[in-house]
């Protein structure tokens, strides 16, 4: 059972870090060196790694999805997507996407004359899948040794253990005023039934002892 309780925590941490690691944004330096767009098939699986703006219904079978083609500064290819969010799922709420592709398009620039920019981002890059994080904000940076501090990662993580510590807390509590007086009055009525139950068979075990030497008292007399 240890191994099984450990599976299944370990299970869980790994569930919820790779949704947490998904979902909060990440930063990238890079030069962007093209924007296009692309009418992308919609009607498998992988329709869980696309944005589902408001306006468009999720029963589509293939959209025109905007993208960034960038590099980094080790020199490895890096393609976004540039998806409406809305109101749905992850809450960013963006709804500039034009205004972000010509952002892109502007910060264009060759490797002879770099613009390096920032892209923040959620999501991740799988080749063999076709999926693509999605550009949340571009910003321009003087150089690709820049470092961001991911200020929103930081203070979410600080807000989820005080948030952890405070749900303990109150658990405890109440374990301590409800649950923990329900189990001590239910062992001691255990307890009471245990001492009940030893009265009884000892009784039991008398009246067995006095019969015995009852019968005993009938053996030892003559027969007539």
């Amino acid at each position: 059972m240890r191994y099984v309780k450990w599976t299944l925590i370990s299970l869980t941490v790994l569930i919820v870090g790779a949704f947490l690691h998904y979902t909060l944004p990440q930063h990238d330096i890079v030069r962007i060196v093209n924007t296009y767009q692309e009418r992308q098939d919609l009607n498998d699986w992988t329709r869980i790694f696309w944005a589902t703006p408001d306006d468009q219904s999720t029963g589509l079978i293939n959209r025109d999805v905007q993208f960034i083609q960038a590099v980094k500064p080790n020199g490895k290819p890096m393609v976004y997507r540039n998806e409406d969010t809305g109101w749905n799922w992850p809450p960013y709420f963006k709804f500039d996407t034009a205004n972000l592709q010509t952002k892109a398009e502007d910060l264009k620039s060759t490797a002879e004359n770099p613009k390096w920019v920032v892209v923040t981002h959620y999501g991740w890059r799988i080749v063999f899948l076709s999926v693509f994080p999605n550009a949340i904000d571009i910003e321009p940076v003087e150089g690709p040794d820049v470092t961001i501090i991911p200020w929103f990662n930081i203070f979410f993580f600080v807000f989820l253990g005080i948030l952890f510590l405070v749900l303990r807390r109150m658990w405890l509590q109440f374990r301590e005023r409800m649950i923990d007086p329900v189990v001590e009055d239910v062992s001691d009525a255990w307890d009471r039934v245990d001492e009940r139950a030893d009265r009884v068979r000892g009784n039991a075990r008398g009246l067995w002892a006095r019969f015995r030497n009852w019968l005993d008292t009938w053996r030892g007399r003559p027969r007539i």
